[in-house]
C-alpha cells in the first residue's frame, strides 16, 4: 500500500504519509497528542483505547467500536475515526452524565473507552438498549477500581433515557436523533458527504514480501513493534472480500467477514440458529468487530474457534495467487503446527461449505479459564444428521489437543450408521484418545485436556438430544479418567 492516507478524525480532516502499519493508537497519542484514548494492555483486552470507526455502507456510515491498538493506520483511508474527544459537547452527554451520577468512574483511566462503547451501543440499538445489551457493549472494557455494578446502573440509566431514540430507522436515523437530543455532536450529520470527497487510494492487493493484515488481533499482539517498519497491505480496505452469500447449495463467506458479522448474519442464522451465541463466546464486542474468518484460518492456531466450527461444516478454501485460483479442503489445509498449505503471496479469497440440510444438528462448545472473552483450553464442534434414530452423518472437531485444528476421523466413523444411543457414544469415546495428542501448557495439563475433550463430546449429545442423553447416562464417564 502506498500514498497519502486521508481520513476524518472526529471533525478534522487528516492527511498523513506515515507508514500504513503504524498503529492508530500510536498515531493518536504520539503524533497528534490525542491522549483521551488510553494505552493499557496494547493487546485488545482492556478496552481503554476503544474508538469508533465509521465506514460507508450504502447511503450511510456504519460505526463500530474497536480497540485502536490493533488497527493499522493504512486501513483508515476514506473512513471516520471517532475518539472520546470527538464525542464531547459543551455539556455532559447522556452517557457521560449517567457515569457521573452513578459514581461509575474513579481513576478515570478506563472511562474514555467505556464512554465510547456505550455511545456505540446507543448508535447501534437506540431504544432497544437494555441491561443485557449494556453487558454486551461493556464486555471488552475492564475496570479495576470502580467495579461493574455502578457501570451497569449507569447503563440502565442510559437505557431509560434512550427510550425516545427509535431503533427502526437505521444507524444514520439514530445518529440524527442522538444529535438532536445533544448526545452526539452535530458534525456527525455531515460525515457521509465529507467522506465522499476523499479520493479512493489505489490498493496493491498482492505485494511480494508484504505483511497482510486483516483484523490484526493476533498479528499486532505478536509483532506490533516491527509492523510499522514493514511493507503492509491493509486487507480490511477490500470490501469485496467481506460478506456472506448463498447460491447453488453453497454458503460462501468472504475472508474479511468478522466474527461479529458472522454472528449477526441472517443467512447463517437461518441455517445455524445459534451462530450468534457461538460467536459471543469468542472475545469481546470490540475484538469481534476486528477478528476475521480468514485471519482465524491462516493464523493456524490449534484452538482457533471459527476454524473449529468450519471443520465440521466441511468447508473448503478458495486461494488466489496472481489471478489464478485453486481450492483446498480446510481439513487438509494444516500440515503441522503453524504450517499451512498456502504460498506466502497466496490469499484466501473465499470460504465456502454446503448448505446444511434441515435435519443437521450443529453445536459448538468451549472451555476456557473465563467463560467469555478468553482463549480456549479445548474447543469442539459437532455436525450430526440423525434419521430414524440412526446417526447417518457425523463430524467432530477438537481444538487444543493436537498441533493443528483437528477433525476426528476414526471417532466419527464409529458413530456413523449407529443408533443414537449412549453405547454409540461410549464406543466413540474409546477411540477418541488415540486420535489426539495434547500437551501441557499454560492452559492446562495434557491429562486435563484429554478429560475436556471427552466431556465436550458428551456435552454435544446432552445439548442436542436432551431426551435421549443426560448427565446420569454418562455417570462414571465424565469428570474422571
Amino acid at each position: 500500500m502506498s500514498g497519502t492516507i486521508h481520513f476524518l478524525l472526529n471533525d478534522e480532516e487528516i492527511k498523513t504519509d506515515l507508514a500504513p502499519g503504524t498503529l492508530a493508537l500510536d498515531f493518536l497519542r504520539h503524533h497528534l497528542r490525542k491522549t483521551g484514548t488510553k494505552e493499557g494492555c496494547k493487546e485488545g483486552d482492556c478496552g481503554a483505547c476503544t474508538v469508533l470507526i465509521g465506514e460507508p455502507a450504502g447511503s450511510e456510515i456504519r460505526y463500530k467500536p474497536v480497540t485502536s491498538c490493533l488497527v493499522p493506520l493504512g486501513e483508515l483511508h476514506g473512513k471516520h475515526l471517532v475518539t472520546v474527544e470527538g464525542l464531547n459537547l459543551e455539556h455532559l452527554t447522556m452517557v457521560q452524565d449517567a457515569i457521573v451520577r452513578e459514581g461509575a468512574s474513579q481513576c478515570g483511566f478506563c472511562t474514555p473507552g467505556i464512554v465510547v462503547s456505550l455511545t456505540a451501543e446507543l448508535i447501534e440499538h437506540g431504544n432497544a438498549v437494555d441491561r443485557e445489551r449494556i453487558k454486551y457493549a461493556l464486555s471488552g472494557n475492564l475496570c479495576r477500581c470502580t467495579g461493574y455494578a455502578s457501570l451497569l446502573r449507569a447503563g440502565e440509566r442510559i437505557a431509560a433515557a434512550a427510550k425516545e431514540i427509535t431503533s427502526e430507522d437505521g444507524q444514520y436515523g439514530r445518529i440524527r436523533q442522538l444529535a438532536a437530543k445533544g448526545v452526539l455532536p452535530d458534525y456527525f450529520l455531515q460525515i457521509p458527504n465529507r467522506l465522499k470527497q476523499i479520493e479512493p487510494l489505489a490498493e496493491i492487493v498482492e505485494q511480494q514480501g508484504a505483511v497482510y493484515i486483516a483484523g490484526g488481533t493476533d498479528l499486532y499482539v505478536q509483532r506490533g513493534d516491527e509492523l510499522p517498519g514493514k511493507a503492509v497491505v491493509a486487507l480490511n480496505r477490500q470490501s469485496g472480500l467481506r460478506g456472506v452469500s448463498e447460491k447453488d447449495g453453497l454458503i460462501e463467506i468472504g475472508p474479511l467477514t468478522t466474527f461479529e458479522e458472522l454472528g449477526q448474519n441472517p443467512i447463517l442464522q437461518k441455517h445455524i440458529p445459534e451462530i450468534g451465541d457461538f460467536m459471543r463466546r469468542n472475545a469481546s464486542w470490540q475484538i469481534r468487530n476486528r477478528a476475521t474468518v480468514g485471519g482465524n484460518i491462516v493464523n493456524a492456531s490449534p484452538i482457533g474457534d471459527v476454524t473449529n466450527l468450519l471443520l465440521v461444516l466441511d468447508a473448503e478454501l478458495v486461494l488466489t495467487r496472481n489471478g489464478k485460483q485453486r481450492t483446498a479442503p480446510l481439513k487438509n489445509f494444516y500440515r503441522g503446527y503453524k504450517q499451512i498449505d498456502k504460498a506466502e503471496d497466496e490469499l484466501i479469497t473465499a470460504v465456502r461449505f454446503p448448505v446444511p440440510p434441515p435435519t443437521a444438528k450443529i453445536n459448538f462448545e468451549k472451555v476456557s479459564k473465563r467463560e467469555y472473552l478468553d482463549i480456549a483450553s479445548v474447543n469442539s464442534s459437532i455436525w450430526l444428521v440423525v434419521e430414524d434414530e440412526i446417526i447417518r452423518e457425523a463430524r467432530v472437531s477438537l481444538g487444543g489437543v493436537a498441533p493443528i485444528p483437528l477433525l476426528l476421523q476414526e471417532t466419527t466413523r464409529r458413530m456413523q450408521g449407529q443408533p443414537l444411543r449412549p453405547e454409540t457414544v461410549f464406543k466413540a469415546l474409546e477411540t477418541m484418545p488415540q486420535e489426539i495428542a495434547p500437551i501441557s501448557d499454560i492452559r492446562g495439563s495434557a491429562e486435563y485436556k484429554r478429560l475436556l475433550a471427552r466431556n465436550l463430546i458428551v456435552a454435544h449429545f446432552i445439548k442436542l438430544f436432551p431426551e435421549q442423553f443426560n448427565l446420569e447416562v454418562f455417570e462414571g464417564v465424565l469428570f474422571s479418567e
